[in-house]
């Protein structure tokens, strides 16, 4: 690939370290050709059946949800529900959901160890977080609490059995809902076995079971004793892998059905009881219980984690995307046969230019609207549907391949860096101009995919020392250019390599332990 290609983008002197895990976020099936005619036989008559006779199933646990509640106003169900409502309710909905999975063909749930109870451990933490076939955890723990989003309360069924649960409900649109659900949290957790457990997917998200996720905090706030669970699918063919990047939800449903039997494994750990710090901490007793599950199921424990809908890994104080969306624009560009490097951006340092769609294909001589739509929707666009065209010129400069690092990380300063409103104006050229928190968090989202809230508070920590609030061009190119971690993150992700890759191109790999390695592309 010529232009700088992302498929030819490979690490120059990486930082030396174990072996990278796989990617996480990417599953990829691969079937035989015998396979291939069993899953078309069996999912022409199995599949078809079971999916049926599963959505049925689904539909009958309604009524019981719904009579649980019935009636019952929000303050008592601030409390646990008693009483009849407790016994008849619980036993139908924990034995149709048993049945909807064995539909399904999980003919076999597999217990070991021995779960705790509720004052011996108020919260279970559950993992890897591999698939939506994952809530089948919920049978052997005994239907235990759980944390979901608000949306999800409207959807049919869905919503009915949430309600039954007296899940804790957290809405990605209300800042004050994390805090709501902290306290919720750390109500039920030391109710002293008042409240049913509350069971959590602490990795957020769905990863290939290849690796362990970064733990979220929310679990562990409350600082009491929690016991690991360990959900495996030891099946010959994995079928059940719902991943960033892999089959989508159509697919692994009919695969999965047309098995004619998968098992589970769902392996208690002993109970984990927090040291005095790691009960002061909620991220550090989150990353130690991640490390003791990790080390049972024998895969890596990563900093990998979803930010903004994007798999994102912490490298040194900074989170960059496993693939940025810089690479993805420079296939579109490049499939349209534009050449990055022959567009005249005539861009004015320091002063945003904003341009709409329209200016953008002209200025791009693009003509097919998919290819510029598809473009446009990679730069971040105002109320009004326009671009900062500083961030167009930043990342054909970097696409185009025709600049060192010095050069580019120069043009990105030169862009974004701006005069401080106490300078003079005889000195508004030069070393005078700072860049500061918008703009580095910009280049930075550009060029390595960092979400912009972690993006500036690097930068905060970047100025700490000194009593300016911006960089100067010294010190930007000194962290981009020089620093001992950071620095290689920019020759990973931006400069193309100038030998063949020892491995062929985009190999499939992550980030971890500090050593920087360009992910696979899907279709590449």
């Amino acid at each position: 690939m010529s232009q700088g290609s992302p498929g030819d983008w490979v690490p120059l002197d990486p930082t030396p370290g174990p072996p990278a895990p796989p990617n996480p976020f990417v599953h990829e099936l691969h079937l035989s050709r015998l396979q291939r005619v069993k899953f078309c036989l069996l999912g022409a008559l199995l599949a078809p059946i079971r999916v049926l006779l599963a959505f049925i199933v689904l539909f009958l646990l309604w009524p019981f949800a719904w009579l649980q509640v019935a009636g019952l106003t929000e303050e008592q169900l601030q409390e646990p529900i008693t009483g009849w409502r407790k016994t008849v309710c619980h036993h139908g909905v924990l034995g149709l959901s048993r049945l909807l999975f064995f539909l399904l063909g999980f003919l076999r749930i597999r217990v070991r160890g021995q779960r705790a109870s509720r004052l011996q451990a108020p919260v279970l933490v559950a993992a890897p977080h591999s698939t939506f076939f994952d809530p089948i955890v919920l049978l052997p723990c005994d239907l235990p609490k759980v944390v979901s989003r608000a949306e999800n309360l409207s959807v049919p069924v869905i919503g009915a059995l949430l309600r039954f649960n007296q899940a804790i409900l957290v809405s990605r649109h209300d800042p004050a809902s994390r805090r709501r659900v902290v306290e919720e949290v750390r109500r039920r957790a030391t109710s002293g076995g008042k409240w049913p457990q509350v069971l959590f997917f602490p990795e957020g998200t769905c990863s290939n079971k290849k690796a362990l996720l970064k733990f979220k905090p929310g679990a562990f706030i409350a600082g009491v004793p929690v016991q690991p669970v360990l959900i495996r699918y030891p099946n010959s063919l994995d079928t059940t892998s719902w991943a960033w990047r892999g089959p989508g939800v159509l697919k692994v449903l009919w695969l999965t059905a047309s098995q004619p039997c998968s098992i589970v494994d769902v392996e208690f750990l002993p109970v984990y009881r927090p040291s005095p710090e790691e009960s002061r901490d909620p991220t550090l007793y989150a990353n130690n219980v991640q490390r003791v599950m990790a080390q049972a199921l024998g895969i890596p424990a990563t900093e990998c984690e979803f930010v903004e809908s994007l798999p994102v890994i912490v490298v040194g104080r900074l989170k960059v995307a496993l693939e940025p969306q810089l690479w993805e624009l420079g296939k579109v560009l490049r499939k349209a046969g534009l050449s990055p490097g022959c567009v005249d951006t005539g861009t004015e340092p320091g002063r945003s230019r904003r341009i709409s769609q329209e200016e953008f294909a002209k200025q791009l001589q693009l003509s097919d609207s998919q290819t510029v739509a598809g473009a446009f929707s990679y730069f971040q666009q105002d109320a009004d549907g326009l671009v900062d065209f500083r961030d167009v010129a930043l990342a054909l400069a970097a696409l185009s391949g025709g600049r060192s690092l010095e050069e580019l990380t120069r043009l990105a300063f030169e862009l974004f860096a701006e005069e401080p409103e106490e300078q003079a104006e005889e000195q508004a050229e030069g070393p005078g101009r700072l860049l500061y928190r918008d703009g580095f968090s910009t280049i930075l989202h550009l060029l390595l995919g960092s979400p912009r809230p972690a993006a500036r508070t690097l930068h905060a920590e970047l100025c700490r020392a000194g009593a300016r609030r911006g960089l100067s061009l010294c010190e930007f190119q000194d962290f981009s250019l020089h620093h001992p971690l950071h620095g290689k993150l920019f020759s990973t992700y931006l400069r193309p390599s100038q030998t063949p890759p020892a491995s062929p191109p985009g190999s499939s790999s992550a980030l971890a332990n500090g050593t920087v390695q360009a992910p696979k592309q899907k279709g590449d």
